[in-house]
């Protein structure tokens, strides 16, 4: 048995001459929240689209809980919201969920349970055409919940949703994760994976550039100290950390420590005479490493 709810290996994708998915290998694994990053064009879609049998790759290989993508055995245990939701337009929110359920031998408390999951419970009456586009991103996470998955696919989740309902879509994605279900979550939105991702695959130009923790592709964290003056504090704390410790930058002396050693780096910056005018933790967010990355990948 393993705990890998999904695998790839060399997953490629062809459109004619043109390359969209490049030997993509990746894993999730069970009950983490796996954020699949890259810009729009990346290729994220189109691996979501073979991971869930919608298409076939060019080469590679690739299981979902065991078995091939669009097994009948997969389907019934995974949810898939990606590229936007697509419901009759002349139905209310709930009559197309209730569609949806009736096609999964589902009742209608799962129903009214996706709903009120989502924040829909009292706009439920409501005709898919005269939702708005956050509204209807809600009713496709809902018609994902149906008949609690063990794994979700969702492609740009929070995508027009305002800066409330992301906040609240961030948290039931959470609440699910803790829940027991997988998630599997693509976005561009840098900030949103860093908040609520175990772990994060980076994807641009069609090529799975690095897989790792959050804070794994981060890395470790230094400490920033402004004193004055520097000609006392930078010796000071040279000779607390090593010369290859700490370095002189034109915002102040960047030691390369974390956040256990800031007491003994203040107390040898007071004690060397010089003022101690600011001490934080200076950490890269994950689109500065992002943009690291693909600057790094588009210059090869």
């Amino acid at each position: 048995m393993t705990d890998s709810i999904v695998v790839t290996a060399g997953l490629t994708k062809r459109y004619g001459a043109h390359i969209a998915v490049d030997g993509v290998g990746m894993r999730v694994e069970a009950g983490e929240i796996y954020g699949f990053l890259g810009p729009n064009g990346a290729g994220k879609t189109t691996t979501l689209r073979m991971l869930t049998g919608l298409i076939r790759p060019s080469a590679g290989i690739a299981t979902v809980l065991g078995h091939t993508p669009g097994d009948p055995a997969v389907l019934r245990r995974i949810g898939v919201l990606i590229e936007g939701p697509g419901f009759y337009p002349y139905l209310s929110g709930r009559d197309n969920l209730l569609v949806l359920a009736r096609y999964r031998g589902l009742g209608r408390a799962e129903v009214e349970e996706s709903l009120a999951r989502v924040g829909l419970a009292d706009r439920g009456d409501d005709k898919f055409r005269t939702h708005s586009l956050g509204m209807k991103q809600r009713l496709g996470v809902g018609a994902a919940l149906l008949g609690h998955p063990d794994l979700l696919i969702l492609d740009e989740p929070t995508n027009g949703l305002d800066p409330a309902g992301m906040a609240e879509m961030r948290e039931l994605i959470t609440e699910l994760a803790a829940d027991g279900h997988t998630v599997l979550l693509s976005s561009h939105m840098l900030g949103e994976v860093q908040e609520i991702c175990d772990r994060v695959g980076v994807i641009s130009g069609g090529t799975l550039l690095a897989e790792s923790t959050v804070a794994e592709l981060r890395g470790v964290s230094s400490l920033l100290v402004r004193a004055e003056p520097l000609e006392l504090a930078f010796p000071a704390v040279l000779r607390m950390v090593g010369e290859r410790g700490a370095l002189l930058t034109a915002g102040g002396i960047r030691v390369e420590a974390g956040a256990s050693a800031a007491p003994e780096v203040a107390r040898a910056v007071v004690a060397s005479g010089a003022d101690l005018l600011e001490l934080r933790i200076d950490e890269k967010s994950l689109e500065e490493v992002f943009f690291e990355m693909t600057r790094l990948e588009a210059v090869r």
